[in-house]
């Protein structure tokens, strides 16, 4: 069973930087994908980012893409979501999960962090 423990989050104003942890225990982090997704009020939840297991490997949101970078210490357990020149509709509950290989679904969650960004 794998927990995930996401921090970073906060209050910021539109065009500031934050960069979010995500912190893996109870497994081998480096047989994880992992991934960022968020929902904002009243919305579904969106994916925003993924990292394959070696950190070869990324995708993006079109919404985030140039702003946003995925990055990994699994020497660390670590993912890190660095988001850069933020907006008013980055403003969501950022959740990290980890999906093992040979997977399709994201099996682990993490309770969140809030970010909210005013304009």
């Amino acid at each position: 069973q794998v927990q995930l423990v996401e921090s970073g989050g906060g209050l910021v104003q539109a065009g500031d930087s934050l960069r979010l942890s995500c912190t893996a225990s109870g497994g081998t982090f480096a047989n994880y994908a992992m991934g960022w997704f968020r929902q904002a009020p009243g919305k579904e939840r969106e994916f925003v980012t993924a990292i394959f297991w070696d950190g070869g490997v990324t995708n993006y949101a079109n919404s985030v893409k140039g702003r946003f970078t995925i990055s990994r210490e699994n020497a660390k357990n670590t993912v890190y979501l660095q988001m850069n020149s933020l907006k008013a509709e980055d403003t969501a509950v950022y959740y990290c999960a980890a999906r093992a290989r040979g997977k399709i679904n994201y099996d682990y969650w993490g309770q969140g962090t809030q970010v909210t960004v005013s304009s």
